[in-house]
């Protein structure tokens, strides 16, 4: 059975007061409202890390924390970096990689994620893997084939023991801060692309067992549509989880 996870990226939001204050909330309500076996991950900047695990403790199977990049390497002379062994020492549980901005502004490479899911991997955590295609792709029609390219250049050096452990995010870039959304449609045709990807290398149970979600103005009013898809097994949120009344009602979609 695919883990349903609903996880919340805070991107360069909140001081160290606001974030204390809004974990805060979103764990009451997490340990008062959602009676699923979805996990909910809070992906906070790195300033928040140490604290909020703290503040969790080691008791709520609900609740993960995750980071939102970590070097390729484990240490060394790299300025401003932050790496999965540090990240690991701290209790963090998954890493986003991959994310459009950091292959916008940044310039990573599918070459380079591969080396960071190896990192993730070696340090005893979980990647949240993202992937999508940009408006002029998904106009020319070539988003296919970069969303493969996503895949098969950063992922399938993996063994099947690891790459079974990565959770996908399908984000596609047009869809992100824009206010548009990928139609349900739209989101589980490439969420089924996928899969299908994914099932010619490694094969079908592997690729059935493969939690994919879905990342680009997913909100309260939009989130039970899209995670009724057959293939949509969650959201990486992003504006909405800076909100824990909105974030927490797009977590409750997986309520029973």
């Amino acid at each position: 059975m695919r883990k349903k996870i609903v996880a919340g990226n805070w991107k360069m939001n909140l001081d160290l007061n606001e974030g204390l204050s809004l974990f805060s909330e979103i764990q009451e309500m997490v340990q008062d409202e959602v009676n699923g076996e979805q996990q909910v991950v809070v992906c906070p900047p790195y300033i928040h890390l140490s604290n909020l695990s703290k503040l969790k403790g080691k008791n709520n199977k609900s609740l993960f924390l995750g980071a939102q990049n970590a070097h390729e390497e484990d240490s060394g002379a790299y300025t401003g970096e932050v790496s999965g062994s540090q990240l690991s020492s701290i209790g963090v549980d998954y890493v986003i990689i991959g994310h459009s901005e950091r292959r916008a502004y940044f310039g990573e490479t599918n070459e380079q994620l591969a080396k960071k899911i190896d990192a993730v991997f070696r340090n005893g955590l979980l990647p949240i893997y993202c992937l999508g295609e940009k408006k002029e792709e998904r106009e020319d029609g070539s988003y296919f084939k970069v969303i493969e390219t996503q895949i098969i250049d950063a992922l399938f050096h993996l063994d099947t023991s690891d790459f079974s452990k990565v959770v996908l995010a399908y984000e596609p870039v047009w869809a992100i801060g824009t206010g548009l959304t990928a139609s349900p449609e739209q989101a589980q045709e490439v969420h089924a692309y996928i899969r299908k990807t994914i099932a010619e290398h490694y094969g079908e149970d592997v690729a059935e067992l493969i939690t994919i979600l879905y990342g680009g103005s997913c909100k309260p009013s939009n989130a039970a549509e899209l995670f009724s898809q057959k293939d949509i097994d969650g959201g990486l949120i992003g504006g909405a989880s800076l909100n824990a009344r909105d974030f927490i009602d797009i977590v409750k979609v997986f309520n029973p």
